[in-house]
Parts: structure tokens; sequence; C-alpha cells
């Protein structure tokens, strides 16, 4: 399996980190080394100092697609989750500032934690999904999918351009504003509305 992610997805977010507004979805990719599941710990690595947590909603792919038109987009995934995209600031600046590739400060081991999914059939609107991100039981991120750049029809139907997708894929469809560095001894979890999808520890 792999793991899509969408960049620059929710305006507030891309002006608090001062980028400019994309066109098209920026995309990059995780290997799955990257995941963290079942509630495992995030142990915080050596070679960053500036960890960040980027909450996002994510969609899990349920059947193999490519060049899928936006108004058939919906039949590919059955369920949504929430992850976070964990950042390593300091180490993507180095890269952005030489004009180099910043994967190894987005794609590195664990930095994609994931949690609990829900149906489809359990969420009324997807384009009225709302969702938040504690730490320490303290409000972070708080997103909706009205908020959305680019929604769930339009990621899919551009990343399946280009990648093939296969059952069993997650696409990480872009964070909020909000984001900010985590430390060693933080609890992190995230909700689907009022309901708790993902928990885990930085240690």
């Amino acid at each position: 399996m792999k793991i899509i992610c969408i960049g620059r997805n929710y305006a507030a977010h891309i002006e608090e980190l001062k980028n400019d507004k994309p066109g098209n979805p920026v995309v990059f990719l995780k290997p799955d080394t990257a995941l963290l599941k079942n509630g495992a710990p995030f142990y915080y690595p050596d070679f960053s100092k500036n960890i960040h947590h980027e909450a996002e909603l994510v969609l899990k792919i349920s059947k193999e697609g490519k060049y899928i038109q936006k108004k058939f987009a919906h039949r590919y995934f059955e369920e949504i989750g929430l992850g976070i995209d964990f950042t390593a600031r300091d180490l993507q600046e180095q890269c952005k500032s030489k004009g180099l590739p910043w994967e190894i400060a987005k794609a590195f081991n664990g930095s994609a934690p994931i949690g609990d999914f829900v149906s489809l059939e359990n969420i009324a609107d997807l384009n009225d999904i709302s969702f938040h991100l504690t730490i320490n039981g303290e409000v972070r991120q708080e997103g909706n999918t009205s908020m959305m750049l680019f929604d769930f029809g339009t990621i899919i139907e551009y990343v399946s351009q280009f990648f093939t997708l296969k059952k069993g894929d997650l696409i990480y469809t872009g964070t909020p504003a909000g984001v900010g560095p985590v430390k060693i001894g933080d609890r992190l979890e995230g909700y689907l509305g009022e309901q708790k999808l993902l928990d885990f520890e930085v240690k």
C-alpha cells in the first residue's frame, strides 16, 4: 500500500506557513513504514528538534482505479479516518531553502499515525465533516471539509492521473490551521465530530 498526502489544502494553514495558494493539489508520498497504528507511541527522532503535528482526515481506498472522474470518486472509498502528518519542520526548512526535495522531513518512520475509521454510512454530508485534535486535553486544531480548497472528489480525480489507486491505499487530505510542535510526554487525541478515533503519546 501507499500513503498519498495532500499539502496546502486549507487557506488558513497556507497563510500561517506563508506559502502560496496552489492551483492544483500539492502531492507527496510516504512509505508504509511511516504508518503508526493501534495507538502505538510516537518516538521523537534524534534527527529533529522541531516536529510539528498536522491533523488530517484520511480516506481509505476500497478498490483499484486510475484516471477516475470526479463524479465517480465516491465509489473508491467507503471509510474515513483521522491521522497525523508529522513534519520535521527544521529539516523541511533546510531542504526547501536549498531547493531540494523534503521527503526526509515528511516520510520518516512513524510520521503517519493513523486512528480508527468510520463507514461513510455514518456520515451525513462529506462536505460538512468536522474534526479536531487535542494535545493534553487542549484543542490545537479544528477543521471542517467545507474549508478545503480541494474536496475529496477533486483530490481523487487529480492523484489518480499519476498513481493507480489500490485497495488499502491511504490519502491524507490536508491539515487545517493550528499546526505546531509536539514534545515528549504529549498525548494526542483526534476526533471526528465528538467520536474519538486517534489516541497516542509522544515518547
